[in-house]
């Protein structure tokens, strides 16, 4: 009986064994969680969200550039305007007479200085053009790249002064005989590639009908059917005119009454 006693007594003594704890997993070297790279769905997917926006950016920069490139060819215009009016003042209301040489450009540089003011930004010809005279110096205002031309002011002379259209050269317009400035056309866009100073509606079949430019602006090109380009008035303004509201109901390029509305134009 004792030895049974003492071998129960020995096995409530002996220490119960502990559980096995399981191996712990080694921590990430970083400290984060785990990394997953981008799959090739998903980057197709922001490749094509990214086109999407661009696609949608782009048309509106575009909008963006070309209104800059208006105003920019509109300040230009208002910048010979004024060397206009400065001339008149300068010489008893008189516009510039008509020459062969030394012609308006050069008659109103004072007024304006730099001739890059007789470009539109949007009129590709003057990247073609070549300025002569040493590469030096700014080419002579009558060789220097040029986007605008200047009204002839034909009607003028043949139904005022009673002038044919052979006899103008030489001549001026005073000021005062325009009587509708905000509605008459001083300086306005040649098409590209024309080297005429002057708009002479009395030339040919008229130059506000082959060399005048209606559509550079805010449009498909010259053969576009619709779109804009860049006037300047006796008024000293400066403004867009939609083509085919040019020439029609009104000849805007016209000073008499009887021209303006018996020499009308369709487009």
């Amino acid at each position: 009986m004792r030895q049974r006693g003492s071998s129960l007594g020995s096995a409530r003594l002996a220490p119960a064994s502990k559980p096995r704890r399981s191996a712990r997993p080694a921590a990430p070297a970083s400290g984060g969680g785990p990394r997953h790279g981008f799959t090739l769905i998903e980057l197709l997917v922001v490749i094509a969200i990214i086109a999407v926006l661009a696609g949608m950016l782009l048309p509106a920069l575009g909008r963006a550039k070309a209104r800059a490139q208006v105003a920019f060819c509109q300040n230009n215009e208002r910048q010979l305007m004024l060397a206009l009016i400065f001339y008149a003042g300068d010489h008893r209301g008189l516009y510039p007479p008509r020459a062969q040489q030394n012609r308006w450009p050069t008659q109103l540089q004072p007024g304006y200085q730099d001739v890059k003011v007789l470009l539109c930004p949007n009129d590709p010809t003057n990247r073609a053009r070549r300025a002569t005279g040493p590469a030096t110096r700014p080419p002579a205002p009558d060789a220097a790249p040029r986007s605008f031309i200047l009204n002839g002011w034909n009607d003028y002379f043949q139904e005022v002064l009673r002038l044919p259209f052979s006899a103008i050269g030489g001549r001026s317009i005073p000021e005062s005989a325009i009587t509708r400035p905000g509605e008459t056309i001083v300086f306005g866009e040649k098409v590209t590639g024309s080297e005429h100073f002057y708009m002479d509606c009395f030339e040919g079949q008229g130059n506000d009908v082959d060399q005048i430019e209606r559509a550079r602006h805010l449009s498909g090109g010259r053969h576009a059917n619709a779109g804009y380009s860049n006037y300047a008035f006796a008024d000293g303004s400066s403004r867009l005119v939609k083509r085919g509201q040019l020439l029609y109901p009104l000849n805007l390029w016209m000073v008499t009454d009887y021209w303006r509305t018996n020499r009308v134009f369709s487009r």
